[in-house]
């Protein structure tokens, strides 16, 4: 069980605070804001998602910018307060629709209302918006989108600053649109995380996707739905084997949620169910098999001297040029005894910035956007504060990218057709499908 749950903003304000059994100080949300923002043990720069201070166990999450936090005194398994929190936050944001600060404080009744059904006396009783829907009966004050500053959704999929896209929905499961009327559509999304990790020579040495098929729906009757894969999809080494084509998607295991059925998936890969309210993932899979990386990135180190050296990085998108990649961000750890840097970007470079963390010794190159097929080169000039020791390459790297690519994902797995059950002739509520892929960890070693 927890003792304590509560919601800061990054200031360190408490939004939300619950305190289930009496057991931990009540000074525990400013104690463990003030360890989070100071933390600087072996040298990490963020804190663990779970730590102890005094014997109390602090266990967070990071989601938009809001950190979820739970504290208990007993031993708990870290990894199912964890999934908790993410449960929480997503209720949260099935309910009021948009989830930040201001949402929150406007619906703290109803924020409070959730939390007492999900967790009694420090025990969880349910995660499940469709169930909280039997008991929670207070109506959301909607927050106006387009008066928000603008983020990439999908909160769930966030950790530390890393914010994975993913559907933009930003409506309440259980409030209505201006007027009273519903209207009827269902969003789904495959995400994928991918990990790559490149040789100095730029062989790929580890590669692997993480992906999700996330789904909402505001269809009312939760009629039935039939959402058809690849048929050419194969799962595991068995059915890797027995495909055929190069073309194949072969992904090495997955799992479903509990409301599909899998009656005829191995037949013609198509997956039955009725929609719980609220977002969910229908379909979690992992790959290891070849895939062609989104980004290469080439690095050149040369030597100019005993305390000058010059960088040369080079980023190469090779995906269709119709495709755009959003907030790229390249990061390269540099010699600890370098003391400054000056950047020079190419010729009409454009929504592109630089800045060398002096504290970190970090240099960083933020591009706004990068067309497929195209090449961009930052060249950076360094000055250290004493001779070289050893070999500069040695002590500097590996690269590192982040990045955001809509419409596009690198496994090839696609939503073939969405059916849903006709309750008439004239039933046709609208379906939106859209493909997102992000780094997860996408490394160059130099």
């Amino acid at each position: 069980m927890i003792s304590q749950f509560f919601v800061l903003s990054q200031r360190g304000d408490n939004i939300v605070f619950r305190d289930y059994r009496g057991d931990v100080q009540k000074g525990s949300a400013e104690i463990f804001f003030r360890k989070v923002k100071f933390w600087k043990d072996d040298g990490e720069e963020e804190a663990p998602p779970v730590f102890n201070v005094d014997g109390v166990n602090y266990f967070h999450v990071k989601v938009v910018g809001l950190l979820f936090v739970a504290t208990t005194r007993v031993n708990m398994s870290p990894s199912l307060v964890l999934e908790l929190l993410q449960r929480i936050a997503r209720v949260i944001k099935d309910y009021l629709g948009i989830l930040n600060e201001d949402s929150i404080r406007k619906n703290f009744v109803l924020v409070y209302e959730l939390l007492d059904e999900v967790i009694d006396f420090g025990y969880v009783q349910t995660t499940s918006t469709e169930v909280l829907k039997s008991y929670v009966f207070n109506e959301p004050i909607v927050i106006d989108a387009a008066r928000l500053q603008p983020l990439n959704p999908a909160s769930m999929f966030m950790q530390g600053t890393k914010r994975m896209p993913g559907t933009a929905v930003t409506k309440s499961v259980v409030a209505n649109d201006p007027g009273g009327r519903k209207r009827e559509e269902i969003f789904v999304d495959i995400i994928e995380k991918i990990s790559v990790t490149f040789s100095s020579s730029g062989y790929i040495l580890t590669s692997e996707i993480d992906g999700t098929i996330q789904m909402k729906s505001y269809l009312s009757g939760n009629p039935e739905i039939r959402l058809a894969l690849n048929e050419d999809l194969a799962i595991g080494t068995s059915d890797y084997r027995s495909s055929s084509g190069s073309g194949s998607v072969i992904l090495d295991d997955c799992n479903f949620h509990e409301s599909v059925r899998l009656d005829s998936f191995d037949i013609d890969r198509t997956l039955s169910l009725v929609p719980p309210d609220g977002e969910f993932p229908v379909m979690n899979y992992r790959m290891t098999q070849e895939f062609k990386p989104p980004f290469r990135i080439n690095t050149l180190i040369e030597e100019a001297g005993s305390l000058r050296a010059e960088v040369i990085l080079k980023i190469s998108a090779e995906f269709p040029s119709n495709i755009t990649a959003n907030t790229i961000i390249v990061q390269m750890p540099l010699p600890k005894y370098t003391a400054r840097a000056t950047f020079e970007l190419e010729a009409g470079a454009v929504g592109q910035t630089t800045d060398f963390k002096e504290s970190t010794k970090r240099l960083e190159w933020g591009l706004k956007k990068i067309s497929g097929g195209s090449e961009h080169t930052l060249r950076a000039k360094l000055t250290f504060s004493q001779e070289l020791h050893g070999n500069i390459t040695k002590e500097a790297g590996p690269v590192s990218l982040t990045f955001t690519i809509p419409m596009y994902n690198v496994s090839k797995l696609q939503v073939k057709y969405l059916q849903i059950a006709k309750k008439s002739s004239s039933y046709n509520p609208y379906r939106w499908v859209r493909y997102v892929t992000q780094a997860n960890s996408y490394v160059a070693r130099i």
